[in-house]
C-alpha cells in the first residue's frame, strides 16, 4: 500500500479560497475518514489527491513522490464515488474488468483478478447479472469490486453510502470494516455522517470552511475535543452547551456557577483565565445524570423512546437540552425533572471556542478501531493537529 503526505494544501476559485493550507499525513494501511458538514472542503480535498482537481498551493506526495504534476490515471488510486457509475448493459463481471480491459490486459488475467475481487465481496453468485436485477448494496459492492481489481496503492471512498437506506449503510459499514481489515489496505473515506467516522476509521480528521480543526483516534476526539466546533459535530445526539459563571481557578481544576444557581468543581486547567472570562459548559446527553436531589431542573417538552433508551427534551429555562435515559424511564410530557452530571465529564471552552485542557485523561481516548481486532495490533498511529 502506501503513505500519503498533504504539504499546505490550498485550493481557489477565483477569488474564494476553500481549502486553506492544510498539512495531514495518512501512514500506510490506515484508515482515515475526512468528515465535516456540507461545504466545509471535505469532496475537494479529496478530488485533489485524486487528481480530479489542481492544487492551487502546496504539494501532494504518495510515497513520498510529488504528485501535483501527475495525471489522475498514473497515481495509482482507485476511488469510489457517491454514484455507482456501473454500465447498465454490462454484467457484473463485465463492470468490475472494464478498466482492466481497456488497459490490454489479457482475458485470462482479468477474470481472475474479478473472481478474486468478486469473492472478497462475496458477489460471486452475482456475476452474470446486470446492475438492474442487483440491490443499492450489491451496486455499491460491484462499484468497489472496481476499484480492488486495479490493486491501487490508495482507495478513495467519497460517500459511498450516500444513496442506502439506514439498514444497508449498517451493512456497508460493516463490510468496508471488514474489507480494510482483509486487504490490509490504506483508505480514505469522505463523510458528513460522524457516525460512519467514529464506527469505521482509524483516524478522523475534522473539516471546517477548508481548514483542518482537529485529528485523532475516534475516542480521543470524543472524549478530548480541542474546541467548541469539534465537540458539537463529533457524537450523537449533539454535546449540550450552558454559559456558564466563572467563579474561581485553582490547581485542581475551575468552580463555575451554573445556570440557575449552584456551584461545580471542573477539573481542568483554567490557570489563564481572567476573573471575567467568559465560559460554556459541555456536557453529552449521555453524560447527563437524572437526579432527584440534582442541581439542574427543567419540564420535559418530547420523549422518543428507542427501546433500550430514551431520548428526553427537557426545557430548561431558555434552552433545550437533551439528556439520554435507559429506555424503561417512568417519566412523561410535562413532567420536572432534576439532573446533574460527574464533573470529569464536562468539558470548559474560553470565549474563543477553545477548550481547557482536562486534568484527568480517559482511559480509552486513544483507542482506534485496530485496537479491536481479535490480534491486538493497532493499524494506524494517532495524529493530532
Amino acid at each position: 500500500m502506501a503513505t500519503l503526505q498533504l504539504k499546505n494544501i490550498t485550493k481557489r476559485f477565483g477569488d474564494t479560497e476553500v481549502i486553506k493550507g492544510i498539512d495531514l499525513d495518512v501512514e500506510d494501511r490506515e484508515f482515515v475518514v475526512f468528515v465535516g458538514p456540507s461545504g466545509c472542503g471535505k469532496s475537494t480535498l479529496m478530488r485533489m489527491i485524486a487528481g480530479l482537481e489542481s492544487a492551487s498551493g502546496g504539494d501532494i506526495l504518495i510515497d513520498g513522490q510529488r504528485m501535483n504534476d501527475v495525471g489522475p490515471a498514473d497515481r495509482g488510486l482507485a476511488m469510489v464515488f457517491q454514484s455507482y457509475a456501473l454500465y447498465p448493459h454490462m454484467t457484473v463481471e463485465g463492470n468490475m474488468g472494464f478498466s482492466m480491459r481497456l488497459a490490454g490486459v489479457p482475458k485470462e488475467e482479468r477474470r481472475a483478478k474479478v473472481l478474486e475481487a468478486a469473492k472478497i465481496l462475496q458477489l460471486e453468485p452475482l456475476l452474470d447479472r446486470k446492475p438492474k436485477a442487483l440491490s443499492g448494496g450489491q451496486r455499491q459492492r460491484v462499484a468497489i469490486g472496481r476499484a480492488i481489481v486495479r490493486n491501487p496503492s490508495i482507495f478513495l471512498f467519497d460517500e459511498p453510502l450516500s444513496n442506502l437506506d439506514a439498514a444497508l449503510r449498517v451493512q456497508m459499514r460493516i463490510e468496508l470494516a471488514r474489507l480494510h481489515d482483509e486487504l490490509d489496505a490504506t483508505m480514505i473515506y469522505v463523510t458528513h455522517d460522524q457516525i460512519e467516522a467514529m464506527t469505521m476509521a482509524d483516524k478522523i480528521v475534522v473539516l471546517h470552511d477548508g481548514v483542518v480543526e482537529q485529528v485523532g483516534s475516534p475516542m480521543a476526539l470524543y472524549h478530548h475535543p480541542q474546541n467548541r466546533f469539534v465537540a458539537g459535530f463529533i457524537g450523537s445526539p449533539k454535546m449540550n452547551f450552558f454559559d456558564v459563571t466563572l467563579v474561581g481557578v485553582k490547581p485542581d481544576g475551575v468552580a463555575i456557577r451554573m445556570p440557575g444557581g449552584g456551584e461545580r468543581h471542573v477539573p481542568v486547567d483554567g490557570q489563564h483565565l481572567g476573573a471575567d472570562a467568559t465560559l460554556e459548559l459541555g456536557i453529552r446527553p449521555e453524560h447527563l445524570v437524572l437526579e432527584e436531589q440534582g442541581p439542574l431542573v427543567g419540564k420535559i417538552q418530547v420523549l422518543e423512546r428507542l427501546g433500550g433508551q430514551t431520548s428526553l427534551y427537557v426545557q430548561m429555562a431558555d434552552q433545550l437540552v437533551t439528556i439520554m435515559a435507559d429506555g424503561d424511564v417512568a417519566y412523561r410530557v410535562n413532567d420536572t425533572v432534576h439532573f446533574g452530571f460527574a464533573p470529569e465529564r464536562a468539558h470548559l471552552f474560553d470565549a474563543d471556542g477553545q477548550v481547557l485542557p482536562s486534568l484527568q485523561q480517559h482511559p480509552l481516548a486513544g483507542l482506534t478501531r485496530g485496537d479491536n481486532r481479535s490480534n491486538g495490533e493497532n493499524a494506524s498511529s494517532e495524529a493530532s493537529a
